[in-house]
C-alpha cells in the first residue's frame, strides 16, 4: 500500500457498484416489500444493505485528570479527542472500546460502565462511550496519534476538541462529577451547520 500524507482522507464509498456475491452492475431501487431505496443485484437478487456503523470509545481518567489523544489522522487532523474509533466485526462494544485505546493511547484501563449513548445520523454512526479508569499512566500511543495527556478540567483545550460527541461526553461527565452520580446519557447531534 502507498503510504499517504497525514492529511490524506478518503472513507470508503458506502454504495456498491457491483454485487459481492456475483459482480452484476446493482441497481438503487425499493425492493418489493421494504420502504427505502437500497442496493439490489437484478442479475441473483441479492440485496446490499447499509446499517450506521458503531463508534466505540472510552473517557479513562487517572488521578481526577482526563486522557485525550492528539488525533495523527483525518478527519480533524491534529485535534483532541477521547480515544475511539470503529467496532470490528466480532467485538462486543466493550472489547473494542478497551481496544482502541490500546491502539490509541497504549494504556492499560479498567473498564467501567457504558456512559454515552449518541446518535449521529447524518454520519450514519451511533457513538458508545464508556467511563475507564486507568491502571497505569503511563503512555505509548499508537501511529494515529500524535501525543496523548492527562487533561485537569480547566486545561481541556475546548476549542482544538474534534468531534461534537467528544464535547458532549466531556460536558456530560464535568456536570456529573459535581453530583458524584453518572447516569447513560442517550441523546442525538443534530446535523452539522454549513460553513460559510
Amino acid at each position: 500500500m502507498t503510504e499517504r500524507a497525514p492529511t490524506f482522507y478518503f472513507p470508503a464509498p458506502r454504495t456498491q457498484k457491483f454485487c459481492s456475491q456475483c459482480g452484476s452492475p446493482l441497481t438503487r431501487m425499493v425492493p418489493p416489500d421494504d420502504n427505502r431505496q437500497r442496493d439490489v443485484c437484478e442479475h441473483c437478487g441479492a440485496i446490499h444493505y447499509q446499517n450506521p456503523r458503531n463508534v466505540v470509545g472510552v473517557l479513562p481518567v487517572w488521578e481526577d485528570k482526563i486522557l485525550l489523544c492528539r488525533r495523527a489522522i483525518e478527519p480533524r487532523y491534529n485535534t483532541w479527542t477521547l480515544p475511539a474509533g470503529f467496532m470490528e466485526l466480532g467485538e462486543t462494544t466493550a472489547h473494542g472500546a478497551v481496544r482502541e485505546t490500546d491502539e490509541e493511547a497504549g494504556v492499560q484501563i479498567e473498564l467501567g460502565p457504558l456512559y454515552t449513548v449518541i446518535d449521529v445520523p447524518h454520519a450514519e454512526q451511533v457513538h458508545f462511550f464508556y467511563l475507564a479508569k486507568v491502571l497505569d499512566p503511563g503512555l505509548n500511543p499508537g501511529p494515529e496519534t500524535l501525543e496523548a495527556g492527562y487533561f485537569a478540567a480547566h486545561e481541556i483545550p475546548w476549542e482544538e476538541l474534534s468531534f461534537r460527541t467528544v464535547i458532549t461526553t466531556l460536558e456530560h461527565y464535568l456536570h456529573d462529577k459535581k453530583n458524584g452520580v453518572f447516569p447513560i446519557h442517550h441523546y442525538s447531534v443534530p446535523h452539522p451547520l454549513p460553513k460559510g
